[in-house]
């Protein structure tokens, strides 16, 4: 009787103590790749099924997450089947499969016109149902887009995503207006928001596309300044792609390089917003794996502090050396989402912090992180403006990083970017956030040159009209560009910024509109000015550009010459042009003429010598998408 109650009483005992084994926690760490060829897939979203328990996969598809033995985790890839998977062990190998779907007949409305979707095959990366409407409300659009339900983790809630109403810039007269101002800014968020629209079979609204953002998302291989200004100017003037009746320029600036080891002392404030609307993968984990990123490129002389927003603003960690990296990595693994969205006490608090921590002679930055969605406090476009602006005066530069779908306020992170001497860039997976963080950190979290305005004059005799591509935002009064009090864009060390006009040489026909003979004075005949006539050049191009430590701007001037249209433009310029063109595409532009996707795509390829990073491979993989989506 002892022994029977002994052997029942020892299997009790190991049951007991099973049970305590397969519920104490783990960690698990694994890789996901590609069931075909074996690639890690990199920001794909590894959950813990009926938990809000997620981690977002590393540039090397690797993740750590805390869990159970037994839990079933549930692998997500855009593009790929998803999958579970059963915790055996504390190492796991997860393959996805890529999904193949076929579409039928689906209507897709923006701007209440609509797109067949009819029999395409393909990924799903680029493809599923969906459909969109848009509503006007005080200059902005705001995008109703139904969310797939294959991809619980970005919520069922309608998409409310907004952007600003952009009026495309139109042909003018050089004879009249022979100046045209703009700030040179370098913000590159609205290519890869539309990267992340395609890859979900949307065609993107036309008011996220802006062409300039879209061409600066890409490098370029412009020779470095060598006499002793921070930047440097480049042209070349080739026949238009789209009309071969009209030239197109290139105005190409560079700024010096630094060597990462020379960068000045860093006093940085993450500014990361953990309010309920950044709960999904994509936002606050996607936020704290980019910020972790950026942490491994710190040095000891480096600081970092650590301020969250949700209801109300408060520090985490107060300034704190990069050589202490665990403590900046703990502090941030610590962030969780809930709460409403007090986004301007989170800046005010930010800055308080950042002139606090002020490095002399160094670099001063907030970084914010955010889906833009504030809804506390001071909350429109008009009172951030105005909050920024009362910073901008500091010394402390801003870099404003994008998060998520469904409700990104791509207009309000516009403005905090342009009026608070700042930069915008929009992060959809880890990819993209190790190349804004870790590969082109120098230039994205350093200002070489600040207030950086171009003008460009333009000689009737040689041009008829003229147009700039994009930078519909950026336009400046012609009398800015002298004023030193008015604020413009900042370049960071080794970037490169492209603009690009449109030109109508004398003798070809003008787009520019007509108007009446004036009734009541005499406006006499119109005749090239004297001082034209002798002249060689078809335009200068003037840029004025201030040290980041000074209020006093210096300028850049450098002719161009009528002749020098090259008929064969470079491979560079090639592929410039097919991102202008891919461009005007999407927008639907007035002025695309006859551009065509398979335009975009024969100068793309002539671009691909200088692509070591593959980004112009991508894009040439997106415009096939869209060139599919398109019939």
């Amino acid at each position: 009787m002892k022994t029977t109650i002994q052997k029942i009483s020892l299997m009790f005992l190991v049951m007991v103590m099973s049970l305590s084994v397969s519920a104490q926690e783990i960690v698990v760490k694994g890789k996901v790749s590609d069931g075909q060829d074996k690639s890690p897939l990199i920001g794909a979203t590894v959950m813990e099924k009926n938990t809000n328990n997620s981690v977002i996969t590393d540039e090397s598809g690797e993740f750590s997450i805390k869990t159970r033995k037994g839990k079933i985790l549930q692998v997500q890839y855009i593009g790929y089947k998803p999958k579970e998977v059963k915790v055996k062990g504390e190492r796991m190998e997860i393959y996805l499969e890529p999904d193949f779907v076929v579409l039928e007949e689906e209507i897709i409305i923006g701007y209440g016109k609509p797109n067949k979707l009819r029999n395409i095959t393909g990924a799903v990366t680029s493809l599923f149902q969906s459909r969109a409407s848009g509503v006007h409300t005080q200059g902005m659009v705001q995008y109703d887009m139904a969310v797939p339900p294959m991809y619980p983790f970005i919520g069922r809630e309608s998409n409310t995503e907004e952007y600003e109403s952009l009026k495309e810039n139109h042909f003018l007269p050089a004879l009249k207006q022979p100046l045209s101002t703009f700030s040179l800014d370098v913000d590159v968020a609205s290519y890869a928001n539309i990267r992340r629209m395609i890859n979900q079979g949307q065609m993107p609204p036309k008011d996220a596309v802006r062409v300039e953002e879209m061409i600066n998302y890409f490098s370029y291989n412009y020779p470095q300044p060598t006499d002793g200004h921070p930047v440097n100017i480049v042209t070349e003037t080739t026949i238009c792609p789209w009309n071969k009746d009209h030239q197109l320029l290139r105005i190409g600036v560079k700024a010096k390089e630094i060597p990462s080891k020379a960068l000045p002392a860093t006093n940085f404030v993450f500014l990361i917003d953990v309010s309920g609307s950044m709960y999904s993968a994509d936002k606050l984990p996607l936020v704290k794996s980019s910020m972790k990123l950026l942490v491994n490129n710190l040095r000891p002389q480096d600081r970092v502090a650590i301020v969250t927003y949700a209801g109300a603003a408060g520090e985490v960690l107060p300034s704190t050396s990069g050589a202490d990296k665990q403590k900046i990595m703990d502090a941030l693994e610590g962030l969780q989402a809930g709460g409403s969205t007090a986004g301007g006490a989170g800046i005010q608090l930010a800055y308080k912090i950042a002139e606090k921590n002020f490095v002399k002679d160094g670099n001063n930055r907030v970084i914010l992180c955010t889906d833009g969605d504030f809804n506390v406090g001071v909350s429109t476009t008009g009172g951030l403006e105005s909050l920024i602006e009362s910073k901008r005066k500091s010394g402390i530069f801003l870099t404003v990083l994008g998060y998520g779908m469904g409700n990104y306020k791509d207009n309000k992170l516009q403005i905090l970017a342009q009026k608070g001497n700042g930069n915008h860039a929009y992060i959809d997976n880890l990819q993209e956030a190790n190349k804004v963080v870790v590969n082109e950190f120098g230039s994205t979290m350093y200002t070489v040159a600040k207030d950086v305005k171009i003008q460009v004059e333009f000689n009737p005799a040689f041009v008829n009209a003229y147009r700039l591509i994009g930078y519909e935002s950026r336009l400046l009064n012609d009398e800015d560009f002298n004023d030193d009090l008015k604020d413009a864009g900042e370049l960071g060390p080794g970037h490169t910024v492209t603009a690009l006009y449109e030109i109508v040489p004398v003798g070809v026909k003008s787009p520019v509109g007509s108007i009446d003979p004036l009734k009541y004075q005499s406006s006499g005949k119109e005749t090239t000015a004297p001082e034209y006539t002798n002249s060689k050049e078809l335009l200068t191009v003037k840029l004025r550009y201030k040290k980041p430590d000074e209020d006093v701007s210096r300028k850049l001037e450098i002719p161009v010459l009528a002749n020098m249209v090259n008929k064969n433009a470079s491979d560079e310029l090639s592929f410039i042009m097919s991102v202008a063109m891919f461009g005007q595409l999407l927008r639907d532009s007035d002025f695309k003429g006859d551009a065509s996707y398979a335009k975009v795509l024969e100068l793309a390829r002539k671009g691909l010598n200088d692509d070591p990073n593959g980004y112009r491979r991508e894009f040439i993989r997106l415009v096939e998408a869209v060139e599919q989506l398109a019939k």
